[in-house]
């Protein structure tokens, strides 16, 4: 029985594919969560020590799409010309 166990190809090469596969998944997803749980602090510990030197980091402006339509509303769309860039063997 053993020898015939031993001898299948879904114990050679299945199981242990299985165990690579979902061993590695699980191990990914641990070092993705580390990725992202000392991303936070690093990002506060970098601007504290910029804010200590006296530079002062922009806050990002919320964008939302209401701003967006904004800014298009402002834009004429309507009159424009499609400019050729000639390419590198035409010059």
């Amino acid at each position: 029985m053993k020898n015939v166990m031993s001898r299948s190809k879904i114990w050679q090469y299945g199981i242990p594919f299985m165990i690579f596969i979902l061993g590695g998944s699980f191990g990914l997803r641990e070092f993705t969560e580390l990725r992202y749980k000392y991303k936070h602090t690093y990002e506060y510990k970098i601007r504290n020590e910029l804010e200590k030197r006296g530079i002062k980091m922009r806050q990002s402006e919320e964008i939302t799409l209401e701003k967006e339509y904004e800014k298009l509303e402002k834009m004429d769309l309507d009159s424009w010309e499609n400019i050729r860039i000639p390419r590198p063997w035409e010059e």
